[in-house]
């Protein structure tokens, strides 16, 4: 195995340079297609959406307790509340779910 890791390494960075590299190189005209400008736009969100959900649910090691943060996160959203305390309230909820069902 440590002999090989030198070549896992510079196969990964070659993959993450193409990955980078070849919508520069084949895509040198503005993109016209509204639906497809659409869809550039919103894939970092999708991206960072997709691996945060599954661990916002399973941080706390039970499903309900992170429901409950996230349902609380999203109602204070919602309502226009700062980061901070979307965080904090948000937090605090999960901490006491888990008093409550007793998860500790």
């Amino acid at each position: 195995m440590p002999e090989r890791i030198w070549i896992y390494i510079a196969v990964m960075a070659l993959v993450t340079y193409l990955i980078r590299m070849l919508p520069l190189v084949l895509l040198r005209k503005e993109i016209k297609n509204r639906t497809l400008r659409s869809f550039l736009y919103y894939v970092p969100y999708v991206t960072l959406t997709v691996m945060t959900f599954p661990a916002i649910l399973t941080a706390t090691g039970d499903l309900r307790t992170g429901a409950a943060g996230l349902l609380t996160a999203l109602l204070l959203s919602w309502k226009k509340q700062s980061l901070p305390v979307v965080a904090f309230v948000s937090c605090a909820v999960v901490f006491v779910t888990d008093l409550i069902l007793g998860c500790f």
